[in-house]
């Protein structure tokens, strides 16, 4: 819009306003440049005394602006202010409402026009994130959403800017869970996150300078105008910023096999920043990088009924403190991670290893409370801790996976297994021990591996030959991991129990750990008498903010 007309509009806007006003001030939004409308003043009169402090946006002269409900304190937004063929193309602001308001969209939520071609992308001149439209959402904030068929995309280009505090975190939910009807472990509420990103992913072909071209990999969650997607050659990409961040009662199944998770990462680039993240009550996985660097630091998944941790296409990026805890009956793995998109076994991958376009996850301090939940109760697959595949290389230091607050569900089939290694690339890298590492680890379940050998050893010798150390769980038994329950079996504290022991006071099978951790202090997410930074913005883990204890803090 001219600069001509907007002033226009703003006189013929304040002529309005004097000739309907007896006395006192004016409050009008300011119109930015970029053509996004600042909601930090108020809003409209929105037909009443109450000013509408709901979001609004002006595009080709029309300023468009939720609904207020003063009865609810919640503002709502139809089909025509945005939805997944009615994307967000100008900048928008969703503030905190008083009184715990939420905003609700009847549609999806799609920030951003998606391409499938370079010519198309090109010539609206996008190439990198921050070059499209940017959503931003201010600390305590709740973006709600009415029904499973419902989502939210941030297209390549595009950027989600929600930062909150440990005060004021943001909520992405459902209008069921506004409303207070939702059940503590609800899920498919409403249908979840997807972030688009210009990363790699080895779904693309590239060049020995890893550049690409039309790369376009369709997102999960992806049919007809739904359609997204992600993929490039720039790691450094920037899809926005995320802390304190709680994405709640998501999930959704498009198609066979094709479900949304918590938040979906499609090749988004390190320059993405991700800290303090929770993902509760999703029904398929917490979080799933396909391809990209993004890196995670601080991350919590609760009840999550697939996989918490998803890892394919290649990504590269590091998750730093990560607090993993199953239902008492549902939740598959803890890490199910894959090396290379459509991977074949009978193929020859030597090459894109070589390049590095293999996944290369590396995870430090990372704890899994598993419930050990036999097939005939979850939704997905027996409960377990981690699976490596498909050619990947991991880096795991410093973490605890611990199925023993429960006797083992599934008996000799060994489903509920700690750690499980399969592919023969992966199982090279780990013979190697360059480019992959499992080390300074603790594992108790009564299913120890699945897989392997690596060399000559079995996976378990193997392990324990690299420095990680496995507990001897019964099959018929729980064996209780706590300082207060077991003299000899102690590496977690009675009270919260998924805080580490001081590692000098850890014992596993009647004797002190003969493992130290890497480069830190102590093993898994948090320790006793250090910071917990789970603390004022999670759901679901402290009195007062839950809808239930934790399964297994009576154990």
């Amino acid at each position: 819009m001219k600069l001509v007309t907007k002033k226009l509009l703003l006189a013929a806007a304040i002529t309005g306003l004097l000739a309907g006003c007896d006395s006192g001030g004016i409050n009008i939004a300011p119109v930015n440049e970029d053509n996004s409308v600042d909601n930090s003043t108020g809003g409209s009169d929105n037909g009443g005394n109450q000013s509408n402090p709901c979001a609004s946006y002006e595009k080709a002269g029309q300023v468009k602006q939720g609904a207020f409900d003063t009865a609810t304190g919640n503002c709502t937004y139809n089909l025509s202010f945005v939805d997944s063929g009615n994307p967000l193309t100008v900048d928008l602001v969703i503030p905190a409402l008083e009184n715990g308001g939420a905003h609700i969209f009847e549609g999806s939520l799609f920030v951003g026009n998606n391409y499938d071609d370079d010519t198309t992308m090109a010539a609206a001149g996008i190439a990198e994130g921050g070059d499209g439209a940017k959503l931003t959402v201010q600390a305590g904030a709740t973006v709600a959403f009415p029904s499973s068929t419902k989502f939210m995309v941030i297209n390549r280009g595009s950027q989600l800017l929600a930062v909150g505090t440990a005060q004021d975190p943001i909520t992405f939910t459902s209008l069921s869970d506004v409303e207070g009807t939702v059940g503590a472990e609800d899920v498919q509420q409403w249908g979840g996150m997807v972030i688009n990103g210009f990363g790699i992913t080895n779904k693309c072909s590239y060049d020995a300078e890893l550049k690409t071209s039309e790369c376009h990999v369709l997102a999960e969650g992806a049919a007809g105008k739904d359609q997204s997607n992600y993929g490039g050659d720039n790691n450094d990409d920037s899809s926005g910023q995320l802390e304190y961040v709680r994405v709640k009662h998501t999930g959704a199944e498009v198609a066979n096999g094709d479900e949304l998770n918590g938040i979906s990462f499609g090749a988004v680039g390190a320059g993405t920043i991700i800290k303090n993240l929770e993902a509760y009550s999703t029904y398929d996985d917490g979080i799933e990088m396909f391809g990209g660097a993004v890196s995670i630091e601080n991350y919590v998944a609760l009840y999550v009924r697939d996989d918490s941790i998803d890892i394919d296409e290649g990504w590269s990026g590091s998750i730093t403190n990560a607090l993993v805890i199953q239902s008492a009956t549902d939740g598959n793995h803890c890490i199910e991670a894959d090396g290379i998109g459509s991977y074949d076994a009978a193929n020859d991958y030597s090459a894109l290893t070589a390049a590095g376009l293999n996944s290369r996850p590396v995870i430090d301090g990372l704890t899994c409370i598993i419930s050990g939940a036999a097939a005939d109760t979850v939704t997905h697959d027996p409960s377990a801790g981690w699976r490596f595949r498909e050619g990947i290389y991991p880096m795991i230091t410093n973490s605890m996976v611990i199925g023993s607050f429960k006797a083992d569900s599934t008996g000799a089939d060994g489903s509920n297994y700690c750690l499980r290694v399969e592919s023969n690339e992966t199982i090279a890298a780990l013979e190697a021990g360059t480019d992959a590492a499992i080390t300074s680890n603790i594992f108790a379940c009564a299913d120890k591996t699945k897989g392997g050998p690596i060399g000559a050893d079995s996976l378990q010798a193997w392990a324990e030959a690299t420095g990680n150390v496995f507990a001897n769980v019964p099959a018929d038994a729980a064996l209780n991991p706590t300082a207060t329950a077991d003299t000899g079996f102690q590496v977690l504290e009675g009270t919260p129990s998924f805080f580490s022991i001081a590692t000098g006071s850890m014992m596993v099978n009647d004797a002190a750990i003969a493992i130290s951790p890497v480069e830190r202090a102590y093993f898994g997410a948090l320790s006793t008498g250090g910071t917990d930074w789970t603390q004022g913005w999670t759901y679901g883990l402290h009195d007062g903010s839950r809808a239930q204890a934790l399964w297994f803090e009576q154990q």
